[in-house]
């Protein structure tokens, strides 16, 4: 079986693609932390780093449509430092894509979007805080339209966010 058979994409600028296992479980949760505190350091810290750690591993892991990492290559061409991560959920929503603060400007976004577009038939809707311009930004560039704008009412952290969709 083939990399590309097992759900492996190759390796582009030493970072290759992959679907996700519940070992990445604590690598996900740490880019996951690093990344929202270097890109939203307004936001509140609602939960402790153990508690992030136990919703990944038993929620967003087991239950997303499906989750991709992105990590570096070893020497040997097997994996080594997790990168950056996607999570599609309810089959059409990108709910979760984090990159560790170094990892940024790379492409590696960009083709973990590749991913969750690729496993999509349709539309495809996420929901970004309105001040983080950066990821605003980035799914702009990529096609994505601004379609609702909410007062935060609907997420953790109270914070302002913009339900963003885009359209094959």
């Amino acid at each position: 079986m083939t990399d590309f058979e097992a759900g492996h994409r190759p390796a582009h600028d030493g970072v290759r693609l992959r679907p996700a296992t519940a070992a990445d479980a604590e690598a996900v949760t740490q880019v996951f932390l690093d990344s929202r505190a270097a890109a939203m350091p307004y936001l509140p810290r609602i939960h402790s780093d153990e508690d992030a750690l136990a919703w990944i591993t038993h929620v967003v892991l087991p239950t997303s449509t499906a989750v991709w990492v992105a990590e570096q290559a070893g020497r040997d061409g097997e994996g080594g430092e997790l990168l950056g991560f996607a999570a599609l959920a309810g089959g059409d929503e990108l709910d979760h894509l984090y990159l560790r603060p170094d990892a940024l400007r790379r492409g590696i976004g960009s083709r973990l979007l590749a991913e969750v577009r690729g496993a999509v038939d349709g539309p495809i809707g996420l929901y970004v805080f309105q001040r983080n311009a950066a990821a605003r930004a980035f799914y702009e560039r990529h096609g994505f339209t601004a379609v609702a704008f909410d007062d935060g009412g609907r997420n953790e952290e109270n914070e302002p966010d913009v339900l963003y969709r885009w359209t094959p």
